[in-house]
């Protein structure tokens, strides 16, 4: 029996309560969504998939992405919900050994990006969106580190957590970056319309940062498309495309329109990967659905 799921902060909860919950001892196996659609992660029988999207084989599955959802029986839990790990906590509630409340708020507060203008521009001044940023998954170097935040979080209030050797030295890391991140953004972005365009296909590897800092730099825009290779496989392009979350005038369902692309996601934010010689086709079509600001069907 092992968990899989991805490399952010709700998966990281995801994986805190399911090993408290259950009697796994398998370390977590973390895959990315496109791995998962596409078959190139081996799913084995008893399983636990969690903020990824379903296959077969697994035991359980537990997710809240809109494009996600289907018509497949399966054991687990599945629905709209601020994130994976909310769903998670409420299926196993009364069978953790120690209170995780506070945890899985910040998770629900961080995944679905309910920030505040000065929690953007100073995310050092709260210790949960601060340690969220030091997990990416563009380094699968990390996997050390992403194992070492689940064993912390399972035992520790995150004052502690932040005491934390390794965690310290990830969140100084995290804070200067951001400070570079704000140049780079600057440097490399236009805007559309109402579309925030970044582009960071020339930068290798590609610029890391705090996600939301486009949103306060570009406050008329109500959409961003960030556009960079993969540090992996340079021959995919990642597209990463959310909603302002200060500017709430994109009508355009993310996910759903994203999955038309070999990709997925929520309402407000969605991800995708393709291969670098799709990127002319899709990009101005990815585009366009954004500037035309329309619900597509079924957009829910």
């Amino acid at each position: 029996m092992r968990i899989v799921t991805r490399s952010d902060f709700d998966s990281v909860v995801c994986a805190v309560l399911l090993y408290d919950a259950l009697d796994i001892q398998a370390p977590v196996m973390w895959a990315e969504p496109s791995e998962i659609q596409k078959g190139l992660v081996d799913i084995r029988e008893g399983d636990i998939i969690a903020n990824l999207p379903y296959a077969q084989n697994c035991a359980l599955w537990f997710d809240h992405h809109f494009t996600n959802q289907g018509d497949q029986a399966f054991a687990g839990a599945f629905r709209m919900a601020p994130s994976a790990a909310g769903v998670i906590f409420d299926y196993y509630r009364g069978k953790f050994h120690r209170d995780y409340t506070e945890l899985v708020q910040a998770a629900d507060k961080i995944d679905s990006a309910d920030l505040t203008q000065e929690e953007v521009l100073n995310p050092e001044h709260d210790p949960y969106i601060l340690l969220s940023m030091t997990i990416s998954s563009q380094n699968k170097a990390d996997e050390p580190y992403w194992n070492h935040l689940v064993a912390l979080l399972r035992y520790l209030p995150i004052d502690a957590v932040m005491e934390d050797d390794t965690v310290k030295i990830r969140c100084l890391a995290v804070v200067r970056e951001n400070i570079a991140y704000r140049t780079h953004l600057i440097d490399y972005t236009h805007c559309q319309g109402h579309v925030v365009v970044t582009d960071f296909r020339s930068i290798t590897p590609p610029p890391a940062g705090n996600r939301f800092l486009v949103y306060s730099l570009f406050p008329e825009c109500s959409v961003q498309v960030k556009i960079r290779l993969d540090t992996i496989q340079p021959d995919m392009v990642m597209i990463s495309v959310g909603h302002s979350i200060f500017n709430r005038t994109c009508k355009v369902n993310v996910g759903q329109l994203l999955s038309e692309f070999e990709g997925g996601g929520h309402r407000a934010a969605g991800a995708c990967r393709f291969h670098i010689g799709k990127a002319d086709r899709y990009i101005p079509q990815i585009l366009d659905a954004l500037l035309q600001n329309t619900e597509l069907p079924d957009g829910g």
